[in-house]
């Protein structure tokens, strides 16, 4: 099972390469073309229900703990009901937890349970949710993960209405003293992350831009140098 999450020892921007976008057949390949360059990696698991595809297991995370012990693993859970869902992943090794509002009526409890699993909570919107809806569960949160697309699939186009729900969050972290991290997941490359960043987000997921790129590395690096670009401006 994995420890608290150790957020702190990263700076804002932390890049999350989302393997969905990696090579089926050589996932640890993939990770490897980007030689250390990321900060955490993101998971994306999807059960054919909450959203229409199929992606990982269990398994899948208890063999990248394996792998990179180290890591931090960002699972983002797109399952139905997650509650059947958060303790298998808990203890093949998740260092994160996110699961969608819009899956569950018991959110409290289902973020409370992650925590009492010793992983660090996470709790997703999407586009087409209104942000006030989290704001009962906020000061349970360590992370609100923001979907700048529909989830289910890759590649698609970010949504650029959801930059005001990153500056609302961003100031309700502020007045009320919360401490989670907002991310953005969807659609994000090197000609959108500045403004994203500038809004307020603190960790990118980006897949297909890194991934289907020629040289992933040197992708995350360029993405990292614009996206610093949006946090000077602030």
């Amino acid at each position: 099972m994995a420890g608290p999450l150790p957020v702190v020892t990263c700076s804002r921007p932390i890049i999350a390469p989302s393997i969905l976008s990696a090579d089926p057949l050589d996932i640890a390949g993939s990770v490897d073309l980007l030689k250390g360059e990321h900060d955490w990696i993101h998971m994306d698991i999807m059960d054919g229900h909450f959203v229409p595809n199929l992606s990982y297991g269990p398994s899948l995370v208890s063999a990248c703990r394996k792998r990179w012990p180290n890591a931090v693993l960002d699972v983002h859970l797109m399952v139905v009901p997650p509650e059947d869902f958060i303790e298998p992943f808990a203890l093949a090794g998740a260092s994160i937890l996110s699961v969608h509002h819009e899956a569950t009526p018991h959110i409290h409890r289902v973020l409370q349970r992650i925590r009492d699993l010793g992983c660090s909570a996470g709790v997703t919107l999407n586009p087409g949710t209104p942000v006030e809806l989290l704001k009962p569960v906020l000061h349970m949160a360590d992370l609100v993960l923001v979907m700048s697309v529909n989830p289910g699939y890759g590649g698609q186009f970010f949504i650029p209405e959801v930059l005001e729900k990153i500056r609302l969050l961003c100031c309700w972290r502020e007045a009320f003293e919360h401490s989670f991290l907002v991310e953005v997941d969807g659609g994000l490359g090197l000609d959108n992350v500045r403004q994203v960043t500038a809004a307020g987000c603190d960790v990118l997921v980006a897949g297909s831009s890194i991934f289907n790129s020629p040289d992933p590395a040197r992708m995350v690096r360029e993405m990292r140098a614009k996206a610093r670009e949006g946090i000077i401006s602030v």
